[in-house]
């Protein structure tokens, strides 16, 4: 049995898997603000988990952040409390055996590649769209964590083709200027349409005002930039969209018809398509680190 856990900011999710990937069982529960609390309600699902079904399994887990290889602390956290700690050794310590862990976004792309949109692909990009932005690459059915182990974190490289009203960008929490998360993610959105402050990007698609079209325009088109130098470098054959923006219909439109302005290429056949496991592909992903 492979069990996955994916510590979200507000919640925390556990799945069981079967040996043939089945679902046996899945429970949530909200994200406790604090280091300890965290530990303690992981080992709570996990132990819950196994005593309903009888039987033990590994355990990953996906997290918003990644574990440094110079120092082995969780870095990069949204999540603030989960930075500085030892997440790995504590969670081993507090369930008795080894966990492994990996960016939410690197889960994402895993399950995707296994079993959902890019299934069958020789490789794959995975895209969180969200209240961050994060990804996730997979190649030849492995995952690719990288020797600093932030492969795919696409969304803090700066928004490419820059124009002279977006330069030089918005700063970022991780202490850069005009990163795509800045550009790109649900709060930026908002605010985008409706002014400094605004967090929730859920309802533009429905309205029909000037100022929600002329967002969602600039969204898409700076989406199909940030995307075509990731076609650029890594040419996957299909892309995975995730997170809450994932949603909107219209990019799966919009994308491939910008997408080849900025694309080194006299053709553009990479796939971009929802992820198939929708809000689940972070916690199916993180079972499957033990794959």
């Amino acid at each position: 049995m492979r069990i996955g856990i994916d510590l979200g900011g507000t919640k925390i999710e556990v799945v069981a898997l079967d040996a043939a990937g089945q679902i046996l069982l899945r429970r949530r529960m909200p994200t406790p603000p604090d280091y300890p609390g965290v530990i303690a309600a992981i080992a709570e699902l996990v132990a819950g988990a196994e005593a309903t079904l009888g039987q033990s399994g590994t355990v990953g887990v996906g997290i918003p952040g990644s574990l440094s290889p110079e120092t082995g602390l969780v870095r990069g956290a949204n999540s603030t409390w989960l930075n500085g700690g030892r997440l790995d050794a504590d969670l081993a310590l507090a369930l008795g055996r080894p966990v492994r862990l990996s960016n939410d976004a690197n889960c994402l792309a895993l399950s995707e590649a296994a079993d959902g949109a890019g299934a069958g692909a020789a490789s794959v990009f995975a895209v969180i769209l969200g209240t961050g932005v994060g990804g996730g690459v997979v190649i030849g059915g492995r995952l690719l964590e990288g020797f600093n182990r932030i492969g795919g974190e696409w969304g803090h490289n700066p928004l490419p083709w820059m124009r002279a009203e977006e330069f030089p960008g918005p700063g970022c929490w991780c202490g850069q200027q005009g990163c795509i998360e800045t550009f790109l993610s649900g709060p930026a959105l908002a605010a985008d349409a409706d002014g400094p402050g605004a967090r929730d990007a859920s309802g533009l698609v429905t309205r029909k005002d000037a100022a929600a079209a002329a967002a969602l325009a600039r969204h898409a088109e700076r989406l199909a930039r940030a995307l075509a130098a990731v076609v650029n470098l890594l040419d996957p054959e299909v892309i995975v969209l995730g997170g809450g923006l994932s949603n909107m219909a219209h990019l799966y439109v919009e994308l491939p018809r910008l997408l080849p302005r900025h694309v080194f290429s006299d053709v553009v056949r990479t796939r971009i398509l929802p992820a198939l496991h929708g809000d689940s592909s972070g916690v199916l992903g993180a079972a499957r680190l033990w794959d």
